[in-house]
């Protein structure tokens, strides 16, 4: 059963609930800027409410001070627009250079890409050495992670996670944001012999590779080819690029859908169809160039094929959509009615739950965990999704999308999921990380990990909240790029 939407509800309707949300949101910042030691890492996830850290990568040290940005801007608080500011100075540096990730678009575009947006915007004073500060940034986490390069079979490639070169995931679809602003600040990755490499060039053959390999298409691909599901990561052959299986890090199994990589993809399609309405055909036609001015070729007919499908703008959008409404319509159909999955669609005690998609999440229940920060993600994107199709002759189904993405906000701006204990210091419960590493607390009494928050998740919770709230004050469209638009999406 697909999420029971609410035809009815509207931004504006959410505005209470969201003003709430950032009341708490407040209490939870102030919190952990009162606690945390930045000599421990950074905090990943609470434990008994509290946040504690993990080492495997450092990536959510950009939710962390990009929270008190998105705060500032939601509530006019001048402290935090502060905290933001210098805690990215003192401790953003090393994500701008950091070449063993692919997770520049989280770090660097919460912070300095928000940063930048609201000295764009007004919001913040204008000034000089700020905005080249925030923008030279973007301008080298871009080329870093474009850098972070595996070519495939057919003479294209992708970002390869810190797995290594063989290994692709769908959490890398988001993170081409940093490919994309630096791209539309003028900037290149400079390679061998002076070689000038287009940075988006290298996110299109991305996002290409992302939704050939990791996202589904029910065409009979293999015993387990269902439309929109997504593997978390694709391994390749290093020696000829080719590819070999689907797997995942933080799923059930290569064969199940880990709901959290498949709320990455309908996001990252979503967001980069809203910036390729910013993407000239000329613009297209160019980064296809080598740093010579020569027409990129590849001995491969397959290669061929690929560069010559997406040479305008229009194709690469109709590339984007495909991967954007598959992966949202196997969310909606997969979620529980009101919008929050469970963490893996196959995890393996679902049969135990019954006709659990009949009704709404039980995060209590004893079986299975949900993952609110899923949920999060995932309705952004649906919202998205929903406003891009709308005014392009899509009304109804572009309806079905956004009011999904409203259904499943509303869910998550209240009890349970909402964190209203001062004891707490998470903002969405219900978050799960690593459930096979077994990295998640689990409660006295209880069987699975629940009641527990994660910094992603709350960023998310707030990213959604800001974009609603945006919208209901009819401020600019919120996006991650400068995209010129003035007024809310018309629909």
């Amino acid at each position: 059963m697909p999420i029971k939407t609410d035809s009815t509800l509207t931004a504006q309707k959410l505005v209470p609930a969201i003003n709430r949300l950032f009341d708490l949101s407040a209490e939870r910042i102030l919190s952990i800027e009162r606690t945390w030691n930045p000599a421990q890492g950074t905090p990943v996830f609470t434990v008994k409410g509290k946040y504690t850290t993990r080492g495997w990568t450092e990536w959510t040290q950009g939710f962390q001070f990009g929270s008190t940005l998105l705060q500032f801007e939601a509530t006019g608080e001048k402290r935090f627009r502060e905290i933001g500011r210098s805690k990215t100075v003192q401790l953003m540096a090393t994500h701008v250079s950091h070449v063993g990730v692919h997770d520049h678009g989280f770090n660097n575009i919460s912070t300095y890409g928000n940063w930048l947006r609201l000295i764009r915007e007004g919001r913040i004073p204008f000034n000089e050495r700020e905005k080249d500060f925030c923008e030279l940034a973007l301008k080298v986490s871009g080329a870093v992670q474009a850098a972070r390069w595996s070519t495939t079979a057919d003479g294209t490639g992708y970002i390869y996670s810190f797995n290594g070169a063989h290994s692709l995931f769908i959490d890398t679809m988001r993170s081409l944001r940093s490919l994309a602003v630096a791209h539309q600040l003028g900037h290149v990755l400079m390679g061998e012999r002076d070689r000038k490499i287009s940075l988006l060039r290298r996110l299109i053959e991305h996002a290409a590779t992302t939704a050939k390999h990791n996202v589904y298409y029910g065409e009979g691909r293999d015993a387990y080819d269902v439309r929109g599901r997504t593997a978390h990561e694709s391994i390749f052959n290093t020696n000829d690029g080719s590819y070999r299986c689907p797997s995942s890090q933080q799923g059930y199994s290569p064969f199940s859908t880990w709901t959290r990589g498949l709320a990455w993809a309908i996001l990252g399609f979503a967001e980069q169809l809203e910036f390729f309405q910013t993407i000239t055909d000329g613009e297209v036609r160019s980064c296809a160039r080598d740093g010579a001015g020569k027409v990129a070729r590849s001995s491969t007919i397959a290669a061929n094929e690929f560069h010559g499908a997406l040479t305008n703008a229009a194709s690469i959008r109709a590339m984007l959509l495909h991967a954007a409404m598959a992966t949202a319509d196997f969310y909606m159909e997969h979620a529980c009615t009101d919008g929050v999955p469970m963490w893996d669609t196959g995890a393996p005690n679902l049969h135990r739950l019954g006709n659990y998609q009949n009704k709404a999440a039980d995060p209590f229940n004893a079986w299975e965990p949900v993952d609110s920060s899923a949920a999060a993600i995932a309705a952004q994107g649906l919202i998205r999704l929903g406003n891009y199709l709308q005014p392009r002759g899509g009304r109804n189904r572009g309806a079905r999308y956004r009011q999904a993405g409203l259904t499943t906000a509303r869910t998550l701006f209240g009890e349970p999921y909402l964190s209203t204990s001062p004891k707490h210091q998470g903002l969405l419960l219900h978050s799960v990380y690593h459930r096979p590493n077994g990295w998640d607390y689990i409660a006295p009494r209880q069987r699975v990990p629940n009641g527990e928050s994660s910094m992603w998740g709350d960023y998310h919770a707030r990213e959604l909240a800001l974009l609603l709230l945006r919208e209901a004050r009819r401020d600019p469209y919120l996006t991650f790029f400068d995209s010129g638009v003035t007024s809310r999406p018309k629909r």
